[in-house]
This record gives C-alpha cells, sequence and structure tokens, in this order.
C-alpha cells in the first residue's frame, strides 16, 4: 500500500512545474499530474493555472479545466482566469467569473478590478461598469491609481465623456495612459476642440499620443487638425504617415493623400492598401489601378485586401481584360478565390458584361457560401438572365443555405430586368412570410420597379404611399421613369413633385421629366423645366459611350468627332445606315428629345448617338466575330436598341451594351431583355 507521501509532489516535481516554459511541457506535468493523482494538490494545480494563464502558452481551456476542479480556488486564481478570458476576447466569461467571485464572498483587489473594467470596456458594457464604479468606491479602490486609469478608459471608449472627465479629475496622479484615454474619447466623440486643449496640457507625450491624435482626427475627418498634429511629431513614425494617407482619402483630398504618399520616406503594404482602396471608394478607378501596377513594380506583396480594392476598381472600369489578367495573377500567386474574393471575382465579371466568366467563376468556388449565391443571381439578372437567376435561387435554396436580404434584391431585380410582374409579386411575399425577412426600403424599391416597368403604374403609387417608411430618391425615380416609358404625364408630375420634395438636388429628376415633356411634344413645359434645371446649376449630362480595345478604353459622346479614327468611323456610319435601310428599319424619330422640326436632322441626330460611334469603332477594329462590349452611361432609347438588334444581325456579332441599369445582350437579331427594360 502507498504511503501519504507518494501522493505529495516531490521537489523535482516543483522544481519541473517552475521551470516550465513551453505548452508542450506544461502538458506533459499535466498528464502526470492527473495519472498520479497529484492533480488536486493545491499548490501543484494553483501552480498549472499559473503556466495556462500565461500569456506565452495561453491555453484559456486547459487552465479553467483545472481552475474549475480546485475547491477553493484563492483570489489570486480567479484574477489569473479572468485576466486570461480579457485577453482572449472573452470578456462576457470574464464578467460572470467576478460575479462568481463576489458570491463566493471574495473581495477583489486592484489586480481583479482594472481586468474586469477592462472587459467592461471591450463589450461596451458602461452599464455593468457603473456597478463595478459603485462597489470599487465601498470596497475604498476609487484612489488607486490603476483602477481609476481603467474607469477614465471605459468611459471614453463608451463615449461617456462627463463620466470619464469626473473619473480623470479625481485622480491624484494622471499617467499618461488615462491622458491618453480621454483625449482619444473626445477625438472620437467629434469634441475636437477640447481634445486639442488638452493636448497642449499635457505634461508629456510619447509616440503614441501623437499618433492616436493624427489616427483619431484623420479618422473623423477632422484632416486640418491631423495634419497640424502631424506636422508637429518630433518623430513621425509609419503609423502617423499612414492616418494621415487615411485622412486625405476620406475627406476627398487625393491630391494631399497622393503628394503625402511621394514624400513618404518608408512605405508598408498598408500605405500602399490605404491609397488604392481610397481611390477606388471615391470613384478613382483607373488610378487605383495603375497604382497597383506600381506597388507590383515596387516588389511589394499584395494581400487579400489589397485585391479586394483592385477587383472593384476593375468592376467600376468594366475592362475585362484588366478583370482576366487579375484572375490569372491571383491564381498563378496562389490565393485562394472563396470568401470575399469569390464574390468579388463573380462581380467583377459579370459587371465587365461576360457572363460565361461569370458562371465560370461561380462554379470554380468549391464551398459555395450565401454570398456566392447572391453575386451569381444578381449578375445574372442584370444579364436579363431571370430564368437562370431564379433557378440558382432555388438550387440554393435546395442545398440548405438560407437567403438573406440582399439575395431577395438580387431575385426583385432579375425579375424587374425581365418583367415578371407576378414572380416579383410572389417572392417579395415569400421573403416576409416564408423567411421573415423585414422588407428593407430597398426592397420595396425593387417592387415599385417591377411595377413601373410593367405599366402598373398606379399599383406602384399604391406601395408607394401606403410603405411604413418614406419613399426615398432612388423610388420616386422609379415611378418618373416609368410613367415617362409609359406616357402617363399625370403620375409623372406626381412622382416629379414628391421627388423634388425629397430630394431637391436630384438633377435626373429634371432631366427625366423634360424627357416625358419632349416625347409629348410639350415643348413650352420642356423650356420651363430646363430654366429650373439652369437656376438649380444643374446640366444634362451627354450620353457617353465607351469600348475596350487592346487594353486601351475609347470613349465617345453624341456628335463625337475627336477620335483620331473619326473619318473612318462616321464612313462606317454612312455604311451602317444603308445596311439598316436595306433591312427596313425606319427611324424613330420621337426618340429625339429636341425641339428639331426636320425629320432629317433628327435622323442625323439619332445616328450620332453615342453607341453607335462605339459600334462603328468596334466593327473597324475589332477582330471578325468577336464580341463588341460597350459601356453607356445612361439608358439605351428605344430606336439605338432596334438598330443594334438589327446591326448584330447584319454584322454577325454579338454586341453588349452596359447602359445605366443593365446589360444587353445583342445576337441575332434579338436582345436577351426580350424588348423590355
Amino acid at each position: 500500500m502507498l504511503s501519504l507521501q507518494q501522493y505529495l509532489p516531490s521537489p523535482l516535481h516543483l522544481t519541473l512545474l517552475k521551470t516550465s516554459k513551453t505548452h508542450q511541457d506544461t502538458t506533459q506535468l499535466h498528464a502526470f499530474a492527473v495519472k498520479t493523482n497529484l492533480v488536486h494538490h493545491s499548490s501543484l494545480s494553483s501552480r498549472l493555472v499559473s503556466l495556462y494563464a500565461d500569456p506565452e502558452i495561453n491555453d484559456l481551456r486547459y487552465a479553467r479545466s483545472v481552475f474549475d476542479q480546485i475547491q477553493v480556488p484563492s483570489l489570486v486564481l480567479h484574477n489569473l482566469i479572468i485576466k486570461c478570458y480579457v485577453f482572449n476576447q472573452h470578456s462576457h466569461e470574464a464578467i460572470d467569473l467576478f460575479r462568481d467571485l463576489l458570491h463566493k464572498s471574495l473581495l477583489p483587489d486592484n489586480f481583479t478590478l482594472p481586468c474586469v473594467i477592462k472587459g467592461c470596456a471591450k463589450l461596451n458594457a458602461v452599464e455593468e461598469g457603473k456597478q463595478i464604479h459603485g462597489l470599487v468606491l465601498k470596497l475604498g479602490f476609487g484612489l488607486d491609481k490603476f483602477v481609476s486609469s481603467s474607469f477614465v478608459s471605459l468611459y471614453a471608449k463608451c463615449g461617456e465623456m462627463s463620466l470619464a472627465q469626473k473619473a480623470f479629475d479625481a485622480m491624484d496622479e494622471k499617467d499618461l495612459v488615462c491622458w491618453n484615454s480621454l483625449i482619444d474619447g473626445y477625438v472620437k466623440c467629434g469634441e475636437v476642440g477640447v481634445a486639442m486643449e488638452l493636448f497642449d496640457e499635457m505634461p508629456e507625450r510619447d509616440a503614441f499620443t501623437w499618433t492616436c491624435l493624427v489616427d483619431g482626427f484623420s479618422k473623423c475627418k477632422k484632416v486640418e487638425f491631423a495634419r497640424e498634429i502631424f506636422d508637429r511629431m518630433p518623430n513621425k513614425n509609419l503609423v502617423s504617415w499612414n492616418a494621415m494617407i487615411n485622412g486625405y482619402m476620406k475627406s476627398g483630398d487625393f491630391e494631399s493623400a497622393r503628394v503625402l504618399f511621394n514624400e513618404m520616406p518608408v512605405k508598408n503594404l498598408i500605405t500602399w492598401n490605404a491609397m488604392i482602396a481610397g481611390f477606388e471608394a471615391n470613384g478613382w478607378f483607373k488610378e487605383a489601378f495603375e497604382l497597383f501596377g506600381t506597388m507590383l513594380d515596387n516588389d511589394v506583396v499584395p494581400n487579400v485586401a489589397t485585391l479586394v480594392s483592385v477587383l472593384s476598381a476593375i468592376s467600376g472600369l468594366a475592362s475585362l481584360s484588366k478583370g482576366r489578367w487579375l484572375h490569372s495573377y491571383m491564381v498563378k500567386n496562389g490565393f485562394l478565390i472563396d470568401g470575399v474574393l469569390g464574390t468579388l471575382l463573380i462581380q467583377m465579371y459579370s459587371r465587365c458584361g461576360s457572363i460565361e466568366s461569370t458562371l465560370t467563376a461561380f462554379r470554380s468556388i468549391p464551398k459555395k457560401k450565401v454570398g456566392h449565391w447572391t453575386a451569381i443571381i444578381v449578375g445574372l439578372g442584370m444579364h436579363g438572365m431571370a430564368e437562370q437567376a431564379l433557378g440558382h435561387f432555388h438550387e440554393m435554396c435546395s442545398n440548405g443555405l438560407k437567403p438573406h436580404a440582399i439575395t431577395f434584391i438580387g431575385v426583385l431585380n432579375a425579375c424587374s430586368h425581365a418583367g415578371l410582374v407576378d414572380d416579383g409579386r410572389r417572392y417579395f411575399s415569400m421573403m416576409i412570410n416564408d423567411y421573415r425577412i423585414e422588407p428593407t426600403v430597398e426592397h420595396y424599391g425593387c417592387l415599385v420597379d417591377i411595377l413601373c416597368r410593367t405599366g402598373h403604374l398606379e399599383e406602384a403609387k399604391r406601395i408607394i404611399e401606403s410603405m411604413p417608411m418614406r419613399p426615398n430618391a432612388v423610388i420616386l425615380m422609379s415611378l418618373l421613369s416609368g410613367a415617362r416609358n409609359h406616357g402617363n404625364k399625370d403620375i409623372g408630375e406626381y412622382a416629379a413633385h414628391r421627388l423634388i420634395e425629397v430630394a431637391p438636388d436630384t438633377s435626373g429628376c429634371y432631366v427625366v421629366l423634360s424627357n416625358m415633356y419632349a416625347v409629348a411634344g410639350d415643348w413650352e413645359k420642356v423650356s420651363q423645366v430646363r430654366e429650373m434645371m439652369k437656376k438649380r446649376g444643374f446640366r444634362k449630362d451627354p450620353g457617353c459611350s465607351s469600348i475596350e480595345h487592346r487594353g486601351v478604353v475609347h470613349e465617345f459622346i453624341v456628335g463625337d468627332k475627336s477620335h483620331s479614327q473619326t473619318h473612318e468611323i462616321y464612313s462606317k456610319l454612312g455604311e451602317m445606315r444603308n445596311k439598316l435601310k436595306s433591312a427596313g428599319h425606319v427611324p424613330d424619330t420621337t426618340q429625339v428629345l429636341l425641339c428639331i422640326e426636320d425629320e432629317e436632322e433628327k435622323e442625323v441626330e439619332l445616328e450620332n448617338h453615342s453607341e453607335r460611334l462605339a459600334i462603328a469603332f468596334g466593327l473597324i477594329n475589332g477582330e471578325p466575330g468577336t464580341p463588341i462590349r460597350i459601356m453607356k452611361n445612361l439608358r439605351v432609347c428605344n430606336d439605338c436598341h432596334s438598330v443594334t438588334k438589327l446591326l448584330s444581325r447584319i454584322y454577325s456579332r454579338e454586341i453588349i451594351v452596359r447602359d445605366n441599369s443593365r446589360f444587353h445582350h445583342f445576337k441575332n437579331g434579338t436582345c436577351s431583355c426580350k424588348d423590355f427594360w
């Protein structure tokens, strides 16, 4: 029979526990302690908890399992586990354990309290923090500088600046941490003046103080204050340079960001990403892509964040050649094309007009998530392929994936682009009744758009008037556009009146209203609307179409004669006119929205529309049999739509046109929109 002495830890065991530094050593000793039943010995189990909770090992699961086996764990052990919970982003559990500690009649000390207060700050749990503050005052820790500093940080992070200031003022000994916390809180709350006053009062500052202020002012777009602090910094670090660039980008001052970028003595990936993301977010797609190329030339390796911005920039450019090049780069360099990269790749190909590449990218993703399905549904819908879009929706649901609110926006848009009014109503009801998704203004906007496109204007108007939220400019523009397309002047005027109330700066409202009156031949009202536009400083954007050829984007506006191939282009337009006439085309001069009496002049005006110039360029320069891809900033007019259908048959070329709402695939004399757009 073993003696009691044999169950006690030997000096060797204790020495090993004290010298253990790695996770492997600790788990081996833990296993030995369990096997020999020494794990219940208080000194040994306490040491195991301490080792597991140490940041070098940081095994919260084992630390808690040993802790739970100790009959009466000490305050020190509670402190270790609470600290470990907070360190591992499990602050809820830290607060629960603190509550258990109080129920065991253990009194917290000045090690417990800063940890649990930090946990409250991480959770934004200001009410719980206030309760702990009351307990602190009762226990007499109110003057402890570490506890007080923790409360300043808590209240500042939670935006309770009056409480943060009160806690700060009550401190006898204010350290740098609490000064930084208070200033950071005021910056995030937008109280720039107070933050600057405190900054100037500080007895000392460290690099964090300067950087924190520059970063804080930049994030809240107070870039002039950020620059003042930045210029005063004795030693500028990389974080502060990056913060300033972010600030300039967020405030739209791209040139200052570029100047600062060029001045930087050292750049890191965060710097390049900030510039590329800033350009992309503000619509400077070409600059974003070009800077990415410069980054690669400087041997800087991109990460996922870089590629997210570049894919989005290429989508904005609608440059298929650039998209294919980037896709190839991603594959060659071993990037996993799943998650957000997979979603953006699908979106990119879709917006560049290649539905075949869109489908290929989608099929290549092995474990498809709801975001991937949503992207393909949206892509197919905007290309007029509603049947395939809805088929993918049902396949997604049959695979056990639950659609979310954005998925239904894609589904409803697909119905809208194909004129599937009954399906649109059904999916709207399905979203509410089957999936318990509360419709947002975007969902109502999709339903209204479906009804307006199909001529159900009175029903669309009733829905707008019964919506639980105020209609936005997009919804009212749908009603106005529908009224124009279906010749309903009364509803058009109603929509325009509401739109001017909701968003008086919506220039498109005046343009569509003017066009509606022009189609009706009411030139007096056209003049009134245009005079109103002039007074408000609005102007009608000219039609602009672009086409990519050998990596270069060529842009054309109505009647453009600035292109280097102008002579050849207008010669091709003459050829196209003759072939169209032979095919029986009669120009629809009602689409000329100018007060022109002569019919021949109207026909010439139609022939000079920007997409026809782009088509002529594509026929001259493109390889026979290859698709012609055109991006247009405005809606395709009825006459150009009819002409493009005929040209696709006459020249045996597929012509893909993206206007301001969807894609049209013209092939063999037909269009994917089935003459509904």
